[in-house]
């Protein structure tokens, strides 16, 4: 099925090599199913020509991320914010990134920024609180998971965050709670919860 999907991809390509919607199309298939080599080499190819395109930079900034190359993924995001500010998926992953790099005050400012531009965006309270809980204020941190939940209560990610904090907090009823939750939302993430924290040795 995989390989049908890719090779459908390349062959409407070979038909029509110079299209960047349809070599944009195969990249993107190559980020799903994990090639993130060839999807970085025709992203590499199509922004050699001189194009500037969002959506083709956010993909590249993808394929480092998923090969954890921070910096270029980095730079890549940045590109792709220079050219669309409205990019929030975009300003989401750099401050993942900054704060993976212990840029804490960079990735504050960029979270903040990009919330000012969708406060309803679950996705960067979660990002948000990972920074405050990294520079030691927990109870900011809670408060940038409880409103990602409060956006997105059906979303896994806001419970595993609320989970994490309670694990840091060491409170089990908490993290009990979540867990509770989590089955229905993430079973893997919830399995690794309860194998750590609530199943027997």
């Amino acid at each position: 099925m995989i390989l049908n999907e890719i090779e459908r991809f390349e062959a409407e390509l070979r038909e029509s090599p110079d299209d960047f919607r349809k070599q944009y199309d195969l990249a993107l298939c190559y980020l799903q199913h994990e090639r993130n080599s060839q999807a970085l080499e025709l992203l590499d190819r199509m922004l050699d020509n001189g194009r500037r395109d969002a959506q083709a930079y956010y993909a590249r900034a993808v394929a480092y991320l998923s090969m954890n190359n921070y910096r270029k993924a980095g730079c890549d995001f940045l590109r792709t914010i220079a050219l669309d500010p409205d990019f929030l998926e975009a300003y989401k992953h750099l401050g993942f990134i900054q704060l993976t790099l212990g840029r804490e005050e960079a990735a504050l400012k960029t979270l903040k920024n990009a919330l000012e531009k969708d406060p309803a965006h679950s996705g960067l309270y979660c990002v948000l609180g990972d920074v405050y809980l990294d520079i030691g204020e927990p109870d900011k941190a809670k408060d940038a998971f409880e409103k990602a939940f409060e956006l997105a209560p059906e979303d896994a990610e806001p419970h595993c965050k609320l989970a994490m904090y309670y694990v840091s907090k060491g409170d089990m009823k908490g993290l009990k709670r979540e867990y509770d939750i989590l089955r229905d939302l993430d079973a893997v993430m919830a399995e690794q919860i309860g194998t750590l924290f609530f199943q027997p040795l």
